[in-house]
């Protein structure tokens, strides 16, 4: 296992997040329980605290290692990420050897496990993510995850490969006519070497992946040009993708191809981008001194940045193997040679420190609505005390006609308030058929409507030279959609405010629209999807578009974008409805008790005239106590927020940096 020195990186600074996740999470769950047993959390209320708890504990952070082969991307994985089992876990041998993308992750509903899906499944024409839902097509192999041996043996079925025929390799996508240089070599029997495997799901109860990181281990330039959903999808989505080149061969032709075919959508703004030189072990000779190594070392990394076009911080020099051997032998010296921790802090400080920030504000604005919500539950049931207690006390020294006729009023008020409660389910039927369209507009039939002529373009026969102005029709028809959507929902807004203000003042509620959820930012999504496909659709994937079965997979895989993106909106309106349609249910609800308590305390007071100050103290108490309710609710939220700070958790991420 890896010594005290070597701990310090990547890994402890993940446990960290995961600590102050779980720790987070069940503050969250104290609360929420709390709130409950006071009767202070509605239906909306409930949910998007459930919802942020769930957020907070099935978090993903996706790490993304993009090379060409024999760049050692496997080895720095090793050494990142699996050194504490002292050795290799994923093959890293010289040559090819992640055939296939892999996946590595943790569910706990599956038992550790190898999964591999079969070439051959790319002559079908259903996209990755369908085929994650047919389990029964993946061979499974079970994995021992305390036996190092038995793990490292089962990784080796990710580099299997198929000797096919010229003809198959082109049918599976790795035979091109037009790039002959870049096709796999020909055997005596005509045979070419193809992976077996389209793609691997790696399960197991690791640490750091049960604490929810993915890593994603892809293969070179021609399994990443066949699988479009692994650019415009996986890769895209990743919270950081490392790109690892070769120090002893630089930016090759190949790597550059994968750079601007592939990654170069991710620097506007989709995860932090790395690049990593590796292998400087190779300019350790011996004849140089450690000054000219150095030298060269930054020589190499600024010509790197500038290939790129990236910042010179965003490149990094070191060693995988080295890095790994350090950890497994405790050689704090090689260690600090290898160049590996320097690596592991900034890909924390951008990928991680990133993340922690969305995760603290996510928690600060649930927190702020949370209070709200208690607080307005809060205020009108102290509404309805304060408005009894001045009943009661116009009681003292009447006569019985008195308390009779007051008792009639009462129940003519509650007559005439349910009445008016009849009109409120009729707003109610009006929101819930806007609401309605509005789901109908971001549905999966309204997305394939909308790309409708974006997918037929993409499969007519032939070159697709005019792609770009495909793409633009079919987004623009997204986006279209986009601000029919937003311009329906601020109807509603608009509605639900107008409504609220005439209850407000026809019953003295207290109603207040929450702020609308802000869909502006799906236009900057789709733009972002837009891009990953049009960069991805360059001069070298153009000619795959001829394609039907790759047509096939790339309409599929921008259909499960965008309908992710579209649910993800559905899921905030939904939440925004409840949170308004939840304030008027505990209006509503307090406002029919209230009518309740006081035709029964009215009743007591003719039955017996003593009852009346006996029931003003108890309504006085009831009010002391609906003080003490928010007192102590602002002091649990004080506290939960100071947990959560932004400030206390970059002060550890800058002391596990330093």
């Amino acid at each position: 296992m890896q010594t005290g020195a070597a701990v310090a990186g990547f890994n402890e600074q993940f446990d960290q997040h995961g600590a102050w996740r779980r720790e987070t999470a069940l503050r969250l769950k104290v609360l929420g329980d709390w709130l409950h047993e006071q009767q202070l959390l509605d239906g909306g209320a409930s949910e998007g605290l459930q919802r942020l708890t769930e957020q907070l504990q099935s978090d993903k952070l996706m790490v993304a290692f993009v090379a060409e082969f024999s760049r050692g991307k496997s080895e720095l994985i090793n050494a990142v990420f699996f050194a504490g089992y002292g050795r290799r876990i994923m093959p890293a041998s010289a040559g090819r050897t992640t055939m296939c993308p892999t996946e590595l992750g943790h569910d706990a509903s599956v038992p550790p496990c190898l999964r591999l899906l079969p070439i051959e499944t790319r002559l079908q024409p259903q996209a990755l993510m369908e085929w994650r839902l047919v389990p029964e097509q993946w061979t499974r192999v079970d994995l021992d995850v305390n036996d190092p041996a038995q793990l490292a043996g089962a990784m080796e079925k990710v580099a299997e490969v198929n000797l096919v025929s010229v003809e198959q390799a082109r049918a599976l996508g790795f035979w091109h006519d037009e790039h002959p240089q870049d096709n796999p070599p020909v055997d005596a029997q005509g045979l070419v070497e193809v992976p077996r495997w389209r793609h691997a799901l790696i399960n197991m109860a690791h640490p750091l992946l049960k604490q929810g990181l993915v890593v994603l281990d892809t293969p070179g330039l021609n399994a990443i040009g066949a699988e479009p959903e692994l650019t415009v999808n996986l890769i895209a989505q990743a919270q950081a993708v490392v790109f690892v080149l070769g120090a002893d061969t630089g930016v090759t032709r190949s790597d550059l191809a994968i750079w601007q075919e592939h990654l170069a959508p991710a620097r506007s703004g989709i995860g932090a981008q790395l690049v990593v030189l590796n292998k400087i072990d190779a300019l350790w000779d011996g004849l140089r001194t450690p000054q000219q190594i150095e030298a060269e070392i930054a020589r190499q990394c600024t010509s790197t940045a500038q290939t790129l076009h990236v910042d010179a911080d965003q490149v990094v020099a070191l060693s995988a193997q080295k890095g790994l051997l350090a950890k497994v032998r405790g050689d704090a010296a090689l260690l600090q040679d290898s160049r590996l921790p320097a690596f592991e802090a900034l890909l924390a400080r951008m990928a991680l420190g990133e993340r922690q920030q969305a995760l603290e504000q996510a928690v600060h604005r649930g927190l702020e609505r949370l209070q709200a919500d208690a607080l307005r539950v809060i205020g009108v049931q102290r509404r309805e005390w304060v408005e009894q207690v001045q009943e009661l006390k116009g009681l003292r020294g009447k006569n019985h006609a008195v308390i009779r006729h007051m008792r009639r009023r009462v129940e003519d008020e509650k007559q005439t308030f349910d009445r008016s409660a009849a009109g409120v389910l009729a707003v109610r039927s009006v929101h819930v058929k806007l609401l309605r369209e509005v789901f109908a507009l971001l549905s999966s039939a309204s997305i394939k409507s909308e790309l409708a002529g974006l997918s037929a373009a993409l499969r007519e026969p032939g070159l697709k030279l005019g792609v770009r102005k495909v793409y633009a029709e079919g987004f623009d028809r997204l986006r279209a959609v986009v601000r029919r959507v937003t311009g329906q929902v601020g109807e509603i807004d608009a509605m639900l405010g107008s409504a609220f203000r005439t209850l407000n003042t026809e019953h003295g509620f207290s109603l207040q629209v929450p702020p609308a959820p802000d869909l502006h930012r799906l236009e900057s999504e789709l733009a972002a999807v837009e891009q990953s496909h049009v960069q991805y659709l360059g001069v070298g994937n153009l000619l795959h578009l001829v394609r039907a079965e790759f047509t096939d997979k790339l309409i599929r895989s921008l259909f499960a974008r965008v309908r992710a993106i579209f649910e993800t909106a559905v899921g905030e309106i939904e939440l925004w409805n409840k949170a308004a349609s939840g304030q008027l249910d505990v209006e509503l609800r307090e406002r029919r008790r209230a009518f309740s308590r006081r035709i029964e305390t009215i009743q007591r007071i003719q039955d017996a005239a003593s009852n009346l100050d006996s029931r003003l103290a108890e309504l006085d108490q009831q009010l002391q106590s609906l003080q003490a309710l928010e007192l102590r609710l602002g002091r649990m939220v004080r506290e939960l927020q100071s947990s959560a700070a932004p400030a206390r958790s970059g002060q550890a991420v800058e002391t596990a940096l330093a």
